[in-house]
């Protein structure tokens, strides 16, 4: 009896303290994440769903387009679907206070868009974690994925990898890959890539001891700098294949474009001639000589025009392309 009675009262005791645990995930960190494109957005909704987001940090809204309107960034406009604190400083200094007082287990950076100060990423336990568009070491920098798609690189990837005072320079925790298609832009692969990050750092986030960081092999990096707008201006002296992929790396910005139009659509093909000049005309488009092959023009802008078939131009054979 006494021992039934114990083994009762002890069962009673485990249904209290089950009705008194909150249901959540043990597992869960708090975390303060800086990021600003809708590139960040996936790796944010991510978060949300297994961890708790104690600040977002992303840049100032900015003016931009024609009409130099104001745009919130798309980070921002998220947080504040999902009722999470933000903040927009001017100076990333300025936010080291709140980042302090958050109290956070880890920060997570996705395309923010500035290097953090050290006196910010000592702050968390477990320090800054970034979400990379590169297999790094190769394409450091601010333009992972267009640098890759414009060279012809055949896949690309995200890495995962802890944060330092270097640009794109801390050791890695892991690497997922991806293949790039011989037809897809930007914004495709960008897309893709923003999911695999978000999926990668989570398992990053579930097994943190189970993961050694690996120095990345600096004698292997490479750079990907910032896409000027000049960078798409079209070269005909260049071979067709690395303009073809300046065209699918460069958009939707700067494009490509002549003095006289903007590329909407091309596709490399065969064909010899003087660099910039039209050698045939066809049912589906125009043919322009480069430095080697040629490139078709299918759809092309006119300032301030609406896109059209490239034939509706009434080009001739034997122009010199940047003179219609």
């Amino acid at each position: 009896m006494e021992c039934g009675g114990g083994s009762h009262r002890f069962r009673n005791r485990k249904r209290q303290i089950r009705r008194r645990t909150p249901n959540y995930n043990r597992a869960a960190l708090r975390i303060v994440f800086f990021g600003t494109p809708a590139f960040a957005v996936p790796t944010l909704e991510a978060l949300v769903r297994k961890h708790e987001i104690v600040l977002v940090v992303a840049q100032p809204d900015k003016p931009s387009g024609r009409g130099m309107h104001v745009h919130v960034p798309a980070v921002i406009e998220k947080a504040h679907e999902l009722g999470l604190k933000t903040n927009q400083p001017p100076k990333v200094r300025d936010v080291i206070d709140d980042v302090r007082d958050a109290k956070a287990d880890a920060g997570i950076v996705v395309a923010y868009g500035k290097i953090l100060p050290s006196a910010l990423l000592e702050i968390p336990r477990h320090g800054f974690l970034n979400i990379h568009g590169s297999i790094l070491p190769k394409y450091r920098g601010a333009a992972p994925i267009q640098r890759a798609i414009e060279h012809g690189e055949p896949e690309s990837g995200v890495t995962i990898m802890q944060v330092d005072e270097q640009l794109d320079h801390g050791a890695m925790l892991s690497v997922a890959r991806t293949p790039i298609g011989p037809d897809e832009h930007t914004p495709s692969l960008a897309a893709r890539l923003s999911h695999l990050g978000a999926e990668a750092l989570l398992h990053v986030l579930s097994d943190l001891d189970g993961h050694v960081p690996i120095p990345q092999d600096d004698t292997q990096a490479t750079f990907a700098p910032k896409v000027e707008k000049s960078e798409g201006a079209v070269q005909w002296s260049e071979p067709a294949r690395r303009i073809y992929n300046k065209f699918r790396a460069f958009d939707p910005w700067p494009g490509l474009f002549t003095p006289s139009f903007k590329l909407i659509d091309i596709r490399p093909v065969d064909g010899s001639g003087a660099a910039g000049t039209i050698i045939r005309v066809e049912n589906d488009g125009v043919v322009v000589a480069c430095g080697e092959a040629a490139i078709k023009l299918l759809r092309v802008q006119r300032p301030g025009k609406a896109a059209v078939d490239a034939r509706a131009l009434q080009w001739k054979v034997g122009a010199v392309i940047d003179h219609v």
